[in-house]
């Protein structure tokens, strides 16, 4: 059986939201899947991606070929570059904690310059 990391079309007419899934690749678009992986949200500012990374490495790496949209879902969420990059999932898992970390920080820093300076 061939399987294919795909997008599935979820949400009413005219708002789609998109489940990044596992199917087998002769499957219909919004037919039967294996494995939900993350959600994609084109129509919010900025685009809302979540991908759970562990289970798209895990597909990768047996096999699921990525389609195009979902492959660059992947190189966002950082899951495509532990899987080319022989990286394990824990350790991006981390690197995006300290990311974001960091840049909560910078945004307290920022506040603070703000709020302390007279009107």
């Amino acid at each position: 059986m061939a399987v294919r990391l795909r997008l599935m079309r979820m949400g009413k007419k005219k708002q789609p939201t998109y489940r990044v899934v596992a199917a087998d690749q002769r499957s219909p678009r919004d037919g039967r899947f294996i494995e939900i992986v993350g959600t994609y949200n084109p129509r919010s500012e900025p685009s809302e991606i979540k991908i759970n990374n562990a289970k798209a490495v895990g597909w990768l790496r047996n096999g699921a070929q990525p389609s195009e949209r979902v492959r660059k879902l992947l190189e966002i969420s950082g899951a495509w570059e532990a899987f080319t990059g022989g990286t394990t999932v824990e350790e991006l898992e981390v690197k995006a904690e300290a990311e974001k970390a960091a840049a909560v920080a910078a945004a307290e820093a920022a506040e603070s310059l703000t709020i302390g300076t007279p009107a």
